[in-house]
């Protein structure tokens, strides 16, 4: 009996290959990347000869390097059980309104895609994307950040001494600061606007990339945003929208080295203290529920 690949914990190369929709031979090596989505299956999709060199080596003024394999795109497999294709497309717009309000430097392209899925004699349909690979480093809303940290985050430009590099990072971290004042104000009309915010609180959702700008990631986590009093839970029991928007107003105060103003509409709501005493105490049961689920599992 095949295992349907969305209830799998762990998938490999040849477990992709053995899809049906993949041709075969196939022209790519996927590996493993070494974040999984929670909602989604993720793989790196790698250039066989590049992969080659990585495991055999190569031979360079006389040395034998492995150089890294860098994927060309990642693959990602949602573990969803789409009950009609209507309800997939459903999930494919929320893709639609990032692209609409994000700027468009700001976020990993991707082509969402459904299949028909063949697994023990049964027929189905599972969506996939083909996301654009980002370098960078991970930007941590929760983690302190000092104008000294962005600027060792940044290559130094070549040709330049200590005067140089310095004046090249002011240059690079005034950059970012300007695409960050950008990317936050697009977020906060895309809440107040669309009623959609994406997952800014989990951990690698976020790069700054060596060219200088913020670069959402994770893309396919997508929450509906409620300006009542009620606090929204995902499906994994999980306060998203909270703490997204939380996220949001700490790269605000440490991104851009402002004081955040809770009379602002959104935050105004989000970042109300009972409120944020409230979502601190479901964050708590959430992380207290999944370290039970894998102590007794």
């Amino acid at each position: 009996m095949i295992k349907d690949i969305r209830d799998k914990s762990y998938i490999t190369h040849e477990d992709i290959l053995a899809l049906n929709f993949i041709r075969k031979p196939g022209a790519y090596v996927f590996r493993k990347y070494h974040k999984q989505g929670l909602r989604s299956h993720i793989m790196e999709v790698l250039d066989p000869g590049d992969f080659l060199k990585q495991n055999k080596g190569e031979i360079v003024d006389g040395i034998r390097i492995y150089p890294w394999a860098k994927p060309l795109k990642m693959l990602r497999i949602f573990r969803t059980n789409f009950s009609s294709t209507k309800e997939v497309c459903q999930e494919i717009k929320k893709l639609k309104i990032v692209e609409k309000y994000l700027p468009d430097d700001s976020y990993a392209k991707s082509d969402e895609f459904i299949v028909d899925y063949i697994w023990n004699k049964n027929h189905d349909f599972i969506l996939c994307g083909l996301q654009e690979y980002v370098e960078g480093e991970v930007l941590n809303p929760w983690d302190p950040i000092s104008e000294h940290q962005l600027a060792c985050l940044f290559t130094p430009m070549e040709g330049h001494g200590t005067n140089g590099f310095q004046m090249a990072s002011e240059q690079l971290i005034h950059k970012f600061q300007k695409k960050v004042e950008h990317f936050i104000a697009s977020v906060k009309k895309m809440i107040v606007e669309a009623n959609y915010v994406p997952d800014f609180a989990g951990v690698e959702n976020l790069l700054i990339t060596p060219t200088g700008n913020i670069k959402l990631v994770d893309i396919n986590n997508i929450s509906k945003v409620s300006l009542g009093p009620e606090i929204s839970l995902d499906d994994k029991g999980y306060p998203v929208c909270d703490k997204s928007i939380e996220a949001i107003s700490m790269l605000e105060k440490k991104l851009l080295g402002k004081p955040v103003d809770k009379t602002e509409r959104v935050y105004k709501i989000f970042l109300d203290p009972q409120r944020m005493k409230e979502v601190g105490a479901l964050e708590e049961k959430f992380h207290l529920s999944a370290m039970s689920k894998l102590v007794y599992r």
